[in-house]
């Protein structure tokens, strides 16, 4: 690695450890617009997201200032900051009347335009304003130029949304994140993956969620990532997959996949506390 891949990595992670050590506890007795209750029954802060959001720029300007490319910084601080907005919109607002792709649609045929259909275009539309960014950087034209801004674009929305499904569990999200960006990190992934490292320990430990806010923008990030160092072919791949696992989900839940395969269930409770303070079995 790079000197700029370390310092951006570090310095990512340190802000992000900071701010989730300073932020304050979620108090039960007084819930507020920024705690939530997790699946074991436990207030959790939201603040999280904005959190991982601030260090990822914060790593960001740091790569780009040891001469990252600018292009690639630009279209990561667009789409994680775009996808990290309407996130936090929806975390803070969201009334949770619809559930997945298909029944926001079905609220807006009923003339309901939900928070998450609002966080759904919003992710889109900073996919595609990053996706423009990494066009201008190609040498690509016509039809080719194209394909490219329709891949991008979906690569990044599809990895935002993808990464925020599986955020139901403590450290699950961070997790994916790292293990989509440990091996872009000479691409420019530090920022990003100093972000999720930054983030885990009070996530693992059950006192705060990355939420939307969080989870849509890491995972945009790292697909920026992933759009500017793979080629066409590995791109369809990958949007194949995110697609696939996208409309998986609507059909089968992840938990229940991760619990039944070994492997999986280990990863996932690594690290994470139960509500006695224990390590996860």
């Amino acid at each position: 690695m790079l000197p700029r891949d370390v310092v951006s990595l570090g310095l990512a992670g340190l802000v992000a450890g900071l701010g989730n050590r300073l932020s304050p506890m979620p108090r039960p007795a007084h819930p507020g617009r920024w705690t939530r209750t997790n699946h074991a029954g436990h207030p959790v802060t939201l603040a999280e997201g904005p959190i991982a959001v601030g260090s990822l720029l914060t790593g960001i300007a740091a790569y780009r200032a040891l001469g990252g490319s600018t292009r690639g910084s630009l279209a990561q601080a667009v789409a994680g900051t775009g996808s990290g907005l309407v996130g936090l919109y929806d975390d803070l607002y969201g009334t949770g009347q619809a559930r997945g792709f298909g029944g926001h649609l079905q609220a807006l045929r009923a003339g309901t335009v939900t928070s998450g259909l609002v966080k759904i275009v919003g992710v889109g539309l900073s996919a595609a304003a990053a996706a423009a960014v990494l066009a201008g950087g190609r040498s690509t034209s016509g039809v080719a130029r194209v394909v490219d801004l329709g891949l991008d674009t979906t690569l990044i929305a599809g990895t935002a949304n993808l990464t925020n499904l599986f955020d139901l569990r403590p450290g699950r999200a961070a997790k994916v994140v790292l293990l989509l960006g440990s091996g872009l990190i000479p691409s420019g992934a530090g920022p990003v993956v100093g972000a999720a490292l930054g983030s885990l320990p009070s996530d693992l430990a059950g006192r705060s969620m990355m939420g939307d806010s969080g989870a849509n923008s890491l995972g945009a990030a790292v697909a920026v990532v992933a759009a500017t160092s793979l080629s066409r072919p590995a791109r369809v791949l990958a949007v194949m997959a995110v697609l696939a696992l996208t409309g998986a989900s609507e059909r089968v839940s992840f938990t229940a996949v991760i619990e039944r395969v070994e492997v999986l269930r280990r990863l996932d409770q690594w690290g994470r506390l139960d509500q006695w303070g224990r390590a996860g079995r």
